[in-house]
C-alpha cells in the first residue's frame, strides 16, 4: 500500500502514543510511505516547542518516508478544494488541502489524526 502521513499522525508515531503504534506497524510493513515538507515543518515546530529534539523527529522522518514535490498543478487544485470546503470547514486550512489532493494525485490513503478529515475517501482516521 502507499500511504501519505500527515503531521498529527507523525506527532503520534514520535510520541509513541497508542495511535502512534498503528504507524509503527504501518511503517514496519511492506509500505510506500509518503511526506509532504509543510508536514515536516509542521512537526518540527511542534517537537521544538515542546522542547523534544527536533533533529531526532527529522531524522526519523526522512529515514521512513518519500518526500513528495508540490506541483503548479497540486498547487491549483488545492487552492481550488481549500475556496470550496473553508467557508462550510473553517478549521480546514490550506495545508490540508495539500494533504488530500497529493494523496490523490499519487494514489495513497491520507493516515492523519484529524477529524476533518473524514469525509474524504482518501483518508484514514487513526
Amino acid at each position: 500500500m502507499k500511504y501519505l502521513i500527515d503531521s498529527s499522525a507523525w506527532i503520534e508515531y514520535l510520541e509513541g502514543s497508542e495511535k502512534g503504534e498503528k504507524i509503527n506497524k504501518i511503517l514496519k510493513e511492506d509500505n510506500e510511505i509518503l511526506t509532504l515538507p509543510i508536514n515536516i515543518g509542521e512537526v518540527i515546530s511542534y517537537i521544538s516547542r515542546k522542547r523534544g529534539d527536533s533533529n531526532l523527529a527529522y531524522s526519523l522522518i526522512i529515514k521512513n518516508s518519500k518526500q513528495i514535490n508540490i506541483t503548479p498543478r497540486i498547487s491549483k487544485e488545492a487552492g481550488l478544494l481549500h475556496a470550496k470546503i473553508k467557508d462550510d470547514n473553517p478549521s480546514f486550512s490550506l495545508a490540508d488541502a495539500f494533504m488530500i489532493i497529493s494523496a490523490k494525485s499519487s494514489s495513497a490513503i491520507l493516515l492523519t489524526k484529524d477529524n476533518h478529515f473524514k469525509s474524504f475517501k482518501e483518508a484514514i482516521i487513526i
